[in-house]
């Protein structure tokens, strides 16, 4: 086994021991997450704006986030060496076709090279954008209110372009259905 094997290997254990420790010490339970969920229906805080950024797609073409205003964004930030990733991607798939009528829009951002995303697309090909970030967008993550840099990270962001809810680790589509149903019924 050569050292970048063996990096990759200690990089996903980290990865993943943070993702399990963040969901037992700080997801309260399925419906209540105070430490990384505004509550939708509450006032917005202006600091909790998704800020502009674009981020290459997997053709290397430039897409700015601000396509997808006006929709529900679920953010997903993964990488094709995170097990609770790929779990997650089915799921996302499934519910992208579900509210593809609704206005709600997935966008994937991987965390690592394009080579390998396209590798693993090749085989699991998804229904919404892919995006690359490579594995040095840091500040991004931070930025976003991922303080581990920890992957699987989902964002929800509102119509208006609120992050409503962070999720660290892996997140289930009941939580995501939920979201989207109440932040359907709150533009009515």
């Amino acid at each position: 086994m050569n050292n970048n094997n063996l990096l990759i290997i200690f990089a996903a254990i980290i990865s993943l021991s943070v993702g399990i420790f963040v969901q037992q010490h700080f997801a309260v339970d399925e419906t209540i997450d105070p430490f990384f969920q505004a509550n939708p229906t509450q006032a917005k805080s202006s600091t909790d704006k998704l800020p502009e950024f674009s981020i290459a797609d997997i053709n290397g073409k430039q897409q700015s986030i601000s396509q997808w205003d006006n929709k529900i964004r679920i953010i997903n930030f993964w990488a094709t060496w995170c097990p609770p990733c790929l779990k997650e991607i089915p799921e996302f798939i499934k519910l992208q076709n579900a509210f593809s009528d609704k206005e709600v829009q997935f966008i994937g951002i991987a965390v690592e090279e394009a080579e390998s995303v396209k590798q693993y697309l090749a085989v699991n090909p998804v229904n919404y954008p892919m995006l690359i970030a490579g594995d040095g967008n840091v500040s991004l993550f931070r930025q976003l209110g991922n303080i581990f840099d920890t992957v699987p990270f989902t964002l929800i962001v509102d119509q208006s372009g609120t992050i409503i809810y962070r999720q660290p680790g892996e997140i289930s589509s009941k939580k995501i259905r939920q979201l989207i149903k109440l932040l359907l019924q709150n533009k009515q």
